[in-house]
Parts: C-alpha cells; structure tokens; sequence
C-alpha cells in the first residue's frame, strides 16, 4: 500500500472550446510546478464526451495534499479552472493508491 494520492478535478469545456481549458491548465500547472509534496499532474480528455475533461494530480501524501488545499495559495493558484468545474456532478474527487504495477 502506498501513501500517494490522487485528486481527479472534472472540467466541461465552454462554448469558446476546448483550448480556454488548455490554457488555464497549462497556466496553473506552471504555477504549481514547485509545490511540495506534488508529484505531478495531467490533463486527460475524455473520448466519449467531447467537452469533458478532468486534472489528474498525483501527491506523496493526504498531508501533503491537505497542507497546500488549506493553504493561503491554493484558491488563487487554481482559479483559472474554477469557473470550468462540471457541476452537473461531484467536480472533484479525491483516491488513494491501493496498488500499482
């Protein structure tokens, strides 16, 4: 069993298109870059639904995930995708890694 965690963010494209969710990815993604404890993170497009997205950010730890969400940073460094969260269901979800190969 492993302490890394995974945070899962669904995005919905606007009626501008897919590129404004690119872009404030790319941004943020940037700005996170030497965020402790993040191991990393990914931008995944769904093949079913053309305007669904998600942000696949992986951390070492809950606590160091935990530290930078209640952290004075946080809200601003993610605020670029926040107006692009699909509401239609949970927009975020958060997963442990039970396993992996």
């Amino acid at each position: 069993m492993s302490d890394r965690i995974r945070i899962l963010l669904f995005c919905r494209a606007p009626a501008e298109g897919p590129e404004v969710i690119e872009r404030a990815y790319h941004e943020i993604s940037r700005t996170l870059a030497d965020t402790p404890g993040l191991l990393g993170n990914e931008l995944l497009h769904s093949l079913i639904e053309d305007d669904a997205f998600a942000v696949m950010s992986e951390w070492e730890s809950f606590e160091a995930f935990h530290a930078w969400d209640e952290g004075p940073e946080h809200k601003g460094q993610t605020a670029g995708l926040r107006p692009y969260q699909d509401r239609t269901r949970r927009p975020w979800d958060m997963y442990a890694v039970r396993a992996s190969y």
